[in-house]
């Protein structure tokens, strides 16, 4: 009987070995693109279930989608890599997330060559801020030993190995817990520490962009208050916001705050992260064609008495004011705020690419805001920080997300800024 198993054994192991090669086909391409996503619990999918069907994406894309291995294994990211070679091998349902770019990859594939794979995967670690997965950490090290590990494989085979991006998801760690750090640098010298390190890897000479999403999540924190003058919760999502806007290494991904929570905390659910990946997507093609994809945000602030004008970069006008998709919010996100902690917004109207913000006071030295609010411990669409403005690409581009359409509109970026 114990030769008859070890027979099996040796039997089962070629079978196993021979399924997975078949399950491989990608002779004919030529190039690798590869875009990861990195940060803490949002780009590893934490609390949500796997809706992509990764094995009949590939089927019909002619495994062209790969992980780091240039495989097609996928998934447990926020494992070491030993359980997670494990956890493929015995295909285990358990914290197999959905993360954004299994839809940015099936969105990329559609808009680049058959000679063109796309290698995708997520990096970072949970519950982290931005201080412990920066150059010098495990999570960093991790990170660039798969995109070393991708590029090893791929020369190999003889193809080319590029990295036109990485997907940045991470800072809620630093909103949550208060680490006062100065984001806005922090994040800054990411971009520019992942730059020389990837190159080194790559021998690329195109810079590596940062496509960075926009966390939302204020009225998690506990000192949030949304008319205090001083808030320390916005200078995140307002670094984010002005690196996107202002420094050439970033690309706009998209904010959070119109999509789906799981139980309306900190994790976005899986349709949602699905949709972030085909917004990243947008602004992938939008790199690799030399072009740079705009958010939604304000250009400039321009006092005029008891009134202020925000002039809006609107990359598909109109605007629009949305009380369908994320429920309506005062002022519809709206808000100005003295240094003496009050509120003095009146009206909102909208004027082409600029919204005039009617006051009860002088509004110089006041600060104005956008999705500074929120009920307390909520996020999300529906009662989280949010705001109701939005452009009209969705007119002419949209997901589906399984068998139901998202049109992908741009929606504003939150902000918090100073009227001088």
């Amino acid at each position: 009987m114990k030769k008859m198993k070890k027979d099996l054994f040796f039997v089962f192991i070629p079978i196993v070995f021979s399924f997975l090669a078949c399950q491989n086909r990608n002779d004919d391409s030529k190039v690798v693109v590869c875009v990861p996503v990195y940060g803490q619990s949002l780009a590893l999918g934490e609390e949500t279930q796997r809706i992509t069907n990764l094995d009949s994406l590939n089927e019909l894309y002619d495994y062209r989608i790969v992980g780091e291995n240039l495989k097609n294994e996928f998934g447990y990211y926020d494992c070491s890599p030993v359980k997670r070679k494990i956890k493929r091998v015995l295909k285990l349902s358990k914290r197999d997330f959905e993360v954004s770019v299994y839809g940015m990859a099936e969105a990329l594939v559609n808009e680049l060559g058959k000679d063109t794979m796309v290698c995708v995967f997520a990096g970072g670690q949970g519950a982290t801020p931005i201080n412990g997965i920066s150059k010098g950490t495990a999570p960093y090290v991790r990170f660039l030993n798969d995109i070393k590990n991708a590029k090893e494989k791929a020369d190999e085979k003889g193809m080319k190995f590029y990295v036109p991006a990485i997907c940045w998801m991470q800072g809620e760690s630093d909103m949550y817990d208060y680490t006062n750090v100065d984001y806005k640098q922090k994040l800054n010298q990411f971009s520019i520490d992942i730059n020389k390190d990837i190159k080194a890897i790559t021998h690329q000479k195109q810079d590596i962009k940062i496509v960075s999403y926009q966390t939302n999540m204020l009225a998690l924190c506990n000192e949030f208050c949304q008319n205090e003058y001083s808030l320390y919760e916005t200078s995140i999502p307002q670094a984010q916001m002005e690196l996107v806007r202002d420094n050439s290494f970033f690309v706009a991904g998209t904010p959070t705050y119109f999509l789906y929570f799981a139980r309306e905390r900190m994790h976005i659910n899986a349709i949602s992260q699905k949709r972030v990946g085909y917004y990243n997507a947008e602004s992938v093609i939008s790199i690799i064609r030399n072009q740079k994809h705009r958010g939604l945000y304000p250009k400039k602030i321009i006092a005029e008495g008891r009134e202020v004008k925000v002039v809006l970069d609107v990359p598909c006008p109109p605007l629009v004011i949305d009380t369908i998709e994320v429920c309506k919010v005062d002022y519809y996100g709206f808000n100005v705020v003295t240094a003496s902690n009050e509120s003095i917004i009146k009206d909102v109207v909208v004027h082409g690419d600029t919204i005039l913000l009617k006051c009860s006071q002088i509004v110089k030295g006041a600060k104005v805001r956008y999705a500074v609010n929120g009920q307390k411990g909520k996020s999300g669409y529906l009662r989280g920080a949010r705001g109701n403005l939005r452009d009209s690409q969705g007119l002419v581009n949209a997901a589906i997300v399984p068998k139901k359409i998202y049109p992908m509109h741009n929606w504003c970026y939150q902000f918090d800024i100073l009227v001088e």
